[in-house]
């Protein structure tokens, strides 16, 4: 498999994968280690709440990103890391029976300005669902190394 460097990330791409099917059992597993509120952890008393039933917790929603991320964009790539997320919105409630995916499109390619081997590259990330409806987006940025003797070309 071809090692994926920052030069393979130009701004515009777009990557779309996943397929992850979320579970009740798991929306309450998440949510009573991390997030114990009655609509996450609850069936009947989330019934009874203005979401009219069990949702995932949305730290839950952003794990599974995570998951997608790294089980799909990442494989093989140069990544070193990322300092961190500019923005996480939660559009919509993940439910169960829910089949997501994430759509990742590339906005910004930079180069890091004290090591010239890595840039940065920023996504903006939307999860959706079986009927394409947006559940979370986040924008973060990821690290990855440059192609060997890039640099030295800068």
């Amino acid at each position: 498999m071809t090692k994926i460097y920052w030069e393979d990330f130009p701004v515009g791409r777009i990557d779309t994968f996943g397929n992850r099917t979320v579970t009740e059992e798991e929306i309450v597993e998440f949510a009573t280690d991390f997030d114990p509120q009655l609509f996450h952890v609850n069936k009947e008393a989330a019934e009874k709440h203005f979401f009219g039933g069990l949702i995932a917790s949305g730290w839950h929603t952003g794990a599974m990103l995570m998951r997608m991320i790294v089980d799909n964009l990442l494989p093989n790539s140069t990544s070193v890391g990322s300092p961190g997320i500019e923005e996480l919105r939660w559009k919509q409630p993940v439910r169960p029976g829910d089949v997501l995916k994430v759509h990742s499109e590339v906005l910004t390619s930079t180069l890091h300005k004290y090591k010239s081997d890595r840039g940065f590259t920023k996504f903006r990330h939307t999860v959706l669902d079986q009927e394409d409806q947006v559940k979370m987006v986040m924008v973060s940025t990821i690290i990855f190394l440059r192609r060997p003797n890039q640099e030295a070309r800068s």
